[in-house]
């Protein structure tokens, strides 16, 4: 008899045991790994959180807007401050091809340089904001050889507008008109101001991130120009544009005065009180690469804190 209670207790007291023990170890909605013994999530069929340094990547060159054809703009950033600087090229597509390769010069050298970039900045660039334009003339919206370059004068004349046929620097809202002048001829504005998906683009990244200064790529008349909307230079401007034509060696005009311009992009942003210059490439072939390398450093050097 005192054998059956012994065994009894015994078979009592391991019971224990093991519920105890079992409460204390992992539930079934974990697993131990067997090379660190650590406990970690069951796999599961939900899509894992990119680490930050990925979202970086992902983030880092934000398409911001579409073209009439469907084609991406698409905007590079380097840098991690939160003073923005934005350039931007190609507003004349293909019939300017020599904007979007110096944009593209500067987005390699930026790359590949990221020390000259002072630590409260960061530096936006859009290396073609009319990428129909562009294809028009080189095939692409994207990079491109300069043996990609149609040789055909008429095609690269239609490669200023956008697919429906508009100036998209006649788009903008400052002293826009449904038509507007390119030197001696009469070309469109658009059915309304910011009418064109391009103009919208850059209109809404402008509005959501605040650059401190923008700088429009252009040619070819070889200076730098301030902007304005029927009012008095923003201090801020005549700065930007002494600044750069002093390091560029480009000439620093107040305005573009060789025929009236309507809708201009730079003139719009000075009505919205955003500094920014129009830089003018001396011809049409050659991104004077050197020269603008020197600008830009200028700028950087000039917001660094």
């Amino acid at each position: 008899m005192k054998n059956i209670i012994i065994i009894a207790l015994v078979l009592v007291v391991v019971g224990f045991g093991l519920y105890f023990l079992m409460s204390d170890s992992p539930s079934v909605d974990v697993y131990q790994n067997e090379t660190t013994n650590n406990i970690v999530p069951p796999k599961s069929n939900e899509t894992p959180i990119s680490p930050p340094e990925e979202q970086v990547i992902k983030d880092k060159n934000p398409i911001i807007g579409k073209s009439v054809d469907g084609r991406d703009i698409t905007a590079y950033t380097y840098g991690t401050g939160d003073t923005e600087i934005l350039f931007v090229g190609g507003i004349h597509g293909g019939y300017e091809w020599n904007t979007v390769l110096l944009a593209y010069e500067a987005m390699d050298y930026l790359e590949a340089n990221p020390s000259v970039i002072p630590t409260n900045l960061k530096v936006t660039i859009i290396p073609v904001l009319n990428p129909d334009g562009l294809n028009k003339v080189v095939g692409t919206s994207g990079r491109f050889d300069l043996t990609d370059v149609s040789t055909s004068q008429t095609t690269v004349v239609a490669g200023r507008f956008n697919s429906n046929e508009v100036d998209l620097n006649r788009n903008f809202d400052c002293n826009w008109k449904t038509t507007g002048l390119w030197q001696n001829k009469t070309v469109s504005g658009g059915s309304s101001v910011f009418s064109e998906p391009e103009s919208q683009a850059i209109k809404s990244y402008i509005e959501n991130n605040q650059p401190q200064a923008v700088v429009v790529w252009y040619s070819a008349a070889g200076g730098v120009y301030s902007s304005s909307c029927n009012n008095e230079i923003l201090a801020e401007t005549k700065t930007l544009t002494s600044t750069y034509a002093k390091a560029s060696g480009y000439t620093g005009y107040s305005e573009f005065d060789s025929y009236a311009i309507t809708g201009d992009m730079v003139n719009w942003l000075a009505k919205e009180g955003v500094p920014a210059i129009s830089v003018l490439l001396t011809d049409h072939n050659n991104t004077e690469w050197s020269k603008n390398k020197a600008g830009i450093e200028s700028l950087l050097k000039y917001y660094k804190k």
